[in-house]
């Protein structure tokens, strides 16, 4: 599969190990990581600033010998690249007799344009202005053995079916970095040749650079740093390089090594287009009239991805950040709640405790909103409402959990009920769509009432990852006066009832946590078999962590299913196989479409992260959309 079709594209940065004022010998070090890089599948090569004569020639740059032989080298270099593009610096002095700081794009056997450097330091150790003249407003055309091109600053540059834009070092630095101009243009990625020394707490400095301008700009950016073999004269250089993507550093290398340094690392410019197209602030943003766009004629095939994608992309990997991100989560849920009680003029919480993860997380969400406001536990009136379906285990789970966290927990059977109203609508009772939906229905009844008589409100259960699918009953789970698990999915809900019985629950509490989470997921709505769960809802409807995995690309990075099945296949490799994660890849998208009319109808509740599917919000889809060409292009995946 030729990757590059799905978006990627790979980039590489080197610091070559040069020699000061000898084009010939850094022509010939820079080929060298070029040839490595191409067989590694870049698409892009950059070197650092003024990378053919070395940063730091000081008064050498005005001799017309150095000019002159980087002419020549630059002439061999341009002569060289065919495959990737190839950036490298180098002085250019035009007829007028100004002196640029230039980096050259190469590709295809020639130059094909020239990025000048726009801000020159002349503080500090740096002197640039003793050498260099400005090329923010310049737009120079040469004709010459090296080619035909343009000296100019807005341009862009095409990879594949992407572009790119260059700045160079100060230029980052600068309060108008010209990547800003260059994103708007319409740059996916911006490289930046650079030559920063390095002082202490300075790379620190220069990383949050980077990754905060790639995510002001919503791009990846490339950062190629002059390396310790520059003059040591008066400062030291540390060859660093680095990449970012739309604010998250996804590659950097060491710094301080005296041999050429390389690095690679993979962009996603078709998630970039998806996040600027979302982002109204960016699309609104005022566009920059004058920008070639100048055709390179190149494009790379990419044969794998070095990107690592996370099998849990809701859940953070580390556990210092997800013991934070867990904190946060059940802030904002009891938050919400809080508020929404004092809205309602409410003193009293009513939920449905099944012994199940979701409900669980609820009743801890409640807790927590009633700590708030500085009411007891006993504020919350809790029922469990067991049916033909419920086993003995669950009904004691909820028991358990009222117990220990010191709320009282009233058992309403709902059998009789049920079979009551199954007769009313001519119903024999046979375990079909209407016997279940029928148990839902009566148990939302009984909350909704209940809530009533005691001034409460009902508080929803129901996760982002049956929502996703449209696993709940219109009118019955599916409906509260605040679901506090709106937008909270269930990969995410087990790992959040783990870290609370590890970090805020009593011994007892913690015991009974742990047994809701060993817990077969199960909406128990046919009738047990020797009290055991016969309906496990992974096997009906697939795994959630697959489903978890689809919804976060599909709705955050904007990827297509054969996208997200190429991502899943890398995420998952080891635990399902290409035919399994198809199958619920066509289940995920038949029940997404299909279900869209349940999220239509939402009640409120807390959005908690960057994925949300209130249809007041950030998901706003038509009930009748079709899906029959998804579930056709999903059929020829393999």
């Amino acid at each position: 599969m030729d990757l590059s079709r799905l978006g990627f594209l790979r980039v590489g940065v080197c610091s070559p190990a040069i020699k000061i004022a000898d084009p010939e010998a850094n022509a010939s070090t820079i080929l060298e990581a070029y040839k490595r890089l191409c067989e590694n599948q870049a698409a892009v090569v950059v070197t650092p600033e003024l990378s053919l004569t070395g940063y730091s020639c000081e008064d050498l740059f005005h001799t017309d010998d150095l000019l002159a032989r980087s002419r020549q080298a630059l002439t061999r270099v341009a002569a060289a690249a065919d495959g990737a593009i190839l950036v490298v610096g180098a002085p250019w002095r035009l007829v007028d007799g100004r002196l640029l700081n230039c980096a050259f794009v190469c590709a295809s056997g020639r130059v094909v344009g020239a990025v000048p450097k726009s801000a020159h330091p002349n503080y500090d150790e740096f002197y640039e202005q003793r050498w260099f003249t400005s090329g923010a407003n310049l737009v120079a055309t040469i004709n010459g053995e090296l080619g035909h091109f343009q000296i100019r600053r807005d341009q862009l540059f095409t990879v594949g079916d992407t572009q790119f834009a260059i700045e160079i070092c100060e230029d980052l630095w600068a309060p108008e970095p010209p990547s800003t101009s260059h994103a708007l243009a319409g740059a996916s990625l911006v490289v930046n040749p650079s030559a920063s020394n390095e002082l202490v707490a300075k790379a620190d400095y220069r990383r949050d650079l980077v990754r905060m301008q790639s995510a002001r700009c919503i791009c990846a950016y490339a950062y190629a740093g002059a390396g310790p073999t520059e003059s040591s004269k008066d400062v030291v250089y540390g060859g660093h390089l680095l990449g970012a993507e739309n604010g998250v550093m996804i590659a950097e290398s060491d710094r301080f090594n005296l041999n050429t340094t390389e690095l690679v690392f993979d962009i996603d410019w078709k998630k970039l287009e998806h996040d600027r197209s979302r982002n109204t602030t960016f699309t609104q943003a005022h566009r920059p009239t004058t920008y070639p766009i100048v055709d390179t004629e190149t494009r790379v095939e990419l044969g794998d991805s070095q990107r690592h994608y996370v099998a849990h992309p809701f859940v953070p990997d580390d556990e210092t950040e997800f013991d934070a991100r867990a904190q946060e989560i059940l802030s904002i849920q009891s938050t919400g709640l809080a508020r929404r009680m004092r809205a309602a003029k409410v003193q009293r919480l009513v939920l449905g405790l099944s012994g199940g993860l979701d409900s669980t997380l609820a009743c801890l969400v409640c807790l927590d909103a009633l700590d708030r406001l500085e009411l007891h536990a006993s504020a919350l009136t809790a029922l469990t409402m067991p049916g033909p379906g419920t086993t003995s285990h669950t009904k004691k789970t909820a028991h358990l959990l009222a117990k220990s966290s010191g709320f009282d927990l009233t058992e309403i059977p709902i059998d009789d009920a049920v079979k009551q109203h199954l007769d009313d609508v001519g119903h024999d009772g046979a375990p079909d769509i209407t016997f279940e939906n029928s148990q839902a229905r009566e148990r939302t009844q009984i909350l909704f009432d209940t809530a009533n008589n005691v001034g409460a409100i009902v508080v929803g259960t129901g996760d982002l990852s049956e929502l996703a699918l449209g696993w709940c009953t219109f009118n019955a789970d599916h409906m509260s006066n605040y679901n506090v698990n709106v937008s909270v999915p269930k990969t995410m809900i087990s790992y959040l009832v783990r870290w609370y019985a590890h970090h805020r629950a009593s011994k007892a509490l913690e015991k009974v946590l742990q047994r809701v989470i060993d817990t077969p997921i199960t909406p128990e709505l046919l009738p047990s078999v020797d009290d055991r769960i016969v309906q496990e809802t992974e096997a009906l409807v697939g795994p959630y962590e697959l489903h978890d995995f689809f919804l976060y690309h599909y709705l955050r990075t904007g990827a297509d299913a054969e996208k997200i099945f190429y991502l899943a296949n890398s995420a998952f490799e080891g635990a399902y196989d290409g035919p399994t994660i198809q199958k619920w890849l066509r289940v995920f998208f038949q029940r997404f479409f299909e279900q869209q009319f349940k999220r239509t109808t939402l009640p409120p509740g807390p959005k908690v992260g960057t994925v949300s599917l209130s249809p007041r919000g950030d998901w706003r889809m038509p009930d009748e959309a079709e899906v029959g060409t998804i579930l056709l292009s999903i059929d020829k995946l393999l």
